[in-house]
């Protein structure tokens, strides 16, 4: 197998700039950090950071039968996306009912024939050979936007730095509501969407601009961040890292994604369902939970869970830089109901407290 070099986005020269330590990502050359991690992280849960999310991929999928292809391809159903600019996340499965992966679709016109699907940057080819073997028989144009970058800017003042950059779109910013999008012509399309638990947008742009954009909101004071930051927000926010906490042989009842499979419509097939219905006849064996570790060491995934029911495992885990503890997202027995279990580290049985996710929202502690 060769090995082919870490590929770049178009905002690498504004991590060069700013002190990027570049690592390799899924196939993509990214910053782990721009010098300090937690002080990354503490920028986005009380003022405002970004990150450069180039790497996940952005699809627009058009045609008459557009609905109907994404209502085979996808767990939740997008017949519930009323309106142009709302998004829905859903996961997308196997015929086996496991996760090929998470992703966001919106709705991109009033006539129900033109979406946009955001999928993760690491499973790009597995994503877009499944969009293409599902779409063959509805006859959609799937068209890959390699000519786009994409910033997160996430954190409670996120919104107003990004207008000090923009005044222009103040007005269609403000009104947006989380889970919408709203396109602002040129390529350029703003979500109230992100992946920390603060309030924020993803801005998709064209790849030319990207630089520039990057730089005037650094001027206004909006802290570059790296993928150890955006990790560790993601966990406090209890929300799942695809090839972690859910994969190909996990089933979404068993992953905390339950909410987005849609089962009301009796007469929508899509892929996975019949797995999904046979497991949940069956009963769900698992169910995912999150851990905080009592004191000393750090959590990381694919350690044993012992419960009064049976062992589990984590799937992820991180020191929190906001509590000051480990925590990890781990998937328990179903029937435990306990909060307390015990995790396996260096052979010694640690106590660890079990939490219903997420651990933070809005920068505050979800639990006494």
């Amino acid at each position: 197998m060769t090995t082919h070099a870490p590929q770049r986005t178009p905002l690498f020269d504004a991590h060069t700039a700013h002190n990027g330590k570049l690592v390799d990502f899924g196939g993509w050359e990214l910053p782990v950090n721009y010098g300090s991690q937690i002080d990354e992280h503490n920028a986005v849960r009380t003022d405002a950071g970004m990150f450069d999310v180039s790497h996940m991929l952005v699809t627009d999928v058009t045609g008459d039968n557009a609905k109907a292809f994404l209502q085979k391809l996808l767990a939740n159903d997008v017949a519930k996306l009323g309106f142009v600019g709302k998004a829905l996340y859903s996961a997308m499965l196997n015929d086996d009912g496991g996760v090929i992966d998470d992703l966001i679709v919106y709705r991109m016109n009033e006539d129900e024939s033109a979406y946009r699907i955001i999928s993760n940057g690491a499973t790009r080819e597995k994503d877009s050979a499944h969009f293409a073997k599902v779409g063959g028989a509805f006859g959609v144009t799937l068209t890959p936007r390699h000519d786009v970058a994409m910033l997160a800017i996430q954190g409670p003042n996120a919104i107003a730095k990004l207008l000090a950059v923009k005044p222009e779109w103040t007005d269609k910013v403000n009104a947006l509501k989380p889970f919408v999008g709203v396109d602002l012509g040129d390529d350029w399309f703003v979500a109230y969407t992100g992946y920390t638990g603060e309030d924020g947008v993803e801005v998709v742009m064209p790849a030319h601009e990207a630089v520039l954009f990057f730089d005037e909101l650094v001027k206004a004071g909006v802290a570059p961040c790296g993928l150890g930051a955006r990790d560790t927000l993601r966990m406090e926010a209890g929300m799942n890292l695809y090839g972690n906490d859910m994969t190909d042989d996990v089933s979404p009842l068993e992953a905390g994604m339950a909410w987005t499979v849609d089962l009301k419509n009796e007469n929508r097939d899509f892929v996975g369902k019949s797995a999904l219905i046979a497991l949940k006849n069956d009963g769900v064996k698992m169910r995912q939970v999150g851990l905080l570790l009592a004191k000393g060491g750090v959590l990381r995934a694919a350690m044993e869970v012992i419960t009064e029911d049976g062992s589990g495992i984590t799937t992820s885990g991180v020191f929190s830089p906001t509590l000051n503890q480990s925590i990890a997202i781990a998937r328990v027995p179903a029937s435990f109901t306990g909060e307390h279990a015990k995790v396996v580290m260096r052979g010694k049985e640690m106590d660890v407290r079990v939490l219903k996710l997420p651990f933070i929202r809005h920068g505050k502690k979800q639990f006494d």
